[in-house]
């Protein structure tokens, strides 16, 4: 005697409550020059980004180094520079007075000379 066949789940995505579709994200305005004051916020985010390039270089180093294929080996060893690259421009521009120039800031609470 063949078994009744259960009927297959339907996969539906699940939705938080009250969560809204995501809208196609917009292109941001680019910044095209460092912002004078850095806060602590934006240094974590440049603290991580700058172990993520980190990372990245050194990995492509070891993988070049690994790599038999010379076609290969230089496109992870241009990828490792870019990565490199990056990192110094992010040092760059965290070796500013970030201390003095807060100083300019204004303060909340404060008003402007």
């Amino acid at each position: 005697m063949p078994q009744p066949q259960m009927p297959q789940p339907q996969m539906q995505p699940r939705i938080q409550p009250g969560a809204q579709p995501m809208a196609p994200q917009q292109a941001q305005p680019q910044m095209t020059t460092p912002p004078r004051v850095i806060t602590t916020k934006d240094a974590s985010y440049l603290k991580d980004q700058m172990s993520w390039l980190l990372v990245a270089a050194k990995k492509c180093a070891h993988y070049a180094k690994e790599c038999t294929d010379p076609q290969v080996r230089q496109a992870i060893d241009r990828i490792g520079q870019m990565h490199q690259r990056h990192y110094q421009l992010l040092l760059g521009h965290l070796k500013t007075n970030n201390s003095q120039a807060m100083q300019s800031v204004p303060q909340p609470g404060q008003t402007a000379h």
